[in-house]
């Protein structure tokens, strides 16, 4: 919206809880809705960014058809849709660095080994053989993005959203597996300043682009830091166990999404205190 775009928001949530501030207009649908045809034909969208879908690891887990329907068939849906009704219509898949697993390196590169370690891993790197599906095929433009660690204001789940319930609510941080797991996080704005890079860039034919800042920072070190800036006086105590599913190390090159110009701007301890005092107003109301 502050770039002059008109956006259009779908999603399964009540209007209540959209941003409607910063939407032109809000469908509430249960994808895959027949409606989205319409809503193509009216609008001749020039991007669309997929951001719906399933989004935990532990759950896929739990119930894999779930995360199938969710994930993977939802974006076929989707595609299939813009094919019939927007072939020229850019698409952006958030994907996850879960495609990778286990990297039998680091940083981890786009062209190296997909190895998922989860029913979610699987299922997002199916996402984008379908793209690449329809990209092929079909001559849809479109474009996948590895999100490596995300996390923002808004954002109820993840590490540090765990970090800050336990400690504020509980006043007691345990954390699953051992603290020296690491991770590449990168702050929800730098991941919209990069949608919008890639919604830009010159050609769109498929290709995977990482996300992250490239910097590697263990879990002790980043709940260290959550616990530092919320004056946080009690314990911190590791399980010592890795939940199925969870990968040991991260770090992503961004290499590739930088030719385009993308630059993450949001440090990491200034992104933690915004999102520390952010989790202190929803928990606390202070």
């Amino acid at each position: 919206m502050e770039q002059g775009w008109a956006v259009v928001g779908i999603d399964n949530s009540l209007p209540e809880n959209a941003p409607l501030s910063n939407l032109t207009v809000y469908h509430r649908l249960q994808l895959p809705d027949s409606n989205l045809k319409t809503i193509f034909q009216e609008t001749s969208p020039q991007v669309l960014i997929h951001c719906a879908g399933r989004a935990s690891v532990g759950l896929s887990v739990k119930d894999p058809e779930a995360d199938f329907y969710g994930n993977t068939v939802l974006t076929f849906e989707l595609l299939n849709a813009l094919r019939l009704h927007a072939p020229q219509c850019r698409f952006i898949l958030l994907s996850s660095a879960a495609v990778y697993g286990n990297p039998d390196s680091i940083p981890i590169s786009e062209d190296q080994l997909t190895a998922p370690i989860s029913p979610y891993g699987f299922h997002k790197l199916q996402c984008e053989q379908i793209c690449l599906e329809f990209t092929k095929l079909y001559q849809v433009p479109t474009a996948a993005v590895r999100i490596f660690s995300a996390y923002g204001p808004g954002l109820r789940r993840q590490v540090l959203w765990d970090i800050c319930q336990k400690a504020i609510v509980h006043h007691s941080v345990q954390l699953q597996g051992t603290g020296q797991e690491s991770r590449d996080f990168i702050h929800a704005l730098d991941i919209a300043k990069a949608l919008f890079t890639i919604a830009k860039a010159p050609t769109m034919e498929g290709e995977t682009y990482n996300l992250a800042t490239g910097r590697e920072v263990t879990i002790a070190e980043i709940a260290g830091l959550v616990l530092e800036t919320l004056e946080y006086e009690g314990r911190l105590e590791f399980d010592g166990k890795v939940p199925t599913g969870n990968p040991l190390h991260w770090k992503a090159n961004i290499s590739k999404l930088q030719t385009l110009g993308f630059i993450p701007s949001v440090a990491l301890e200034r992104g933690v205190q915004t999102f520390t005092n952010w989790c202190r107003a929803e928990l606390v109301g202070v």
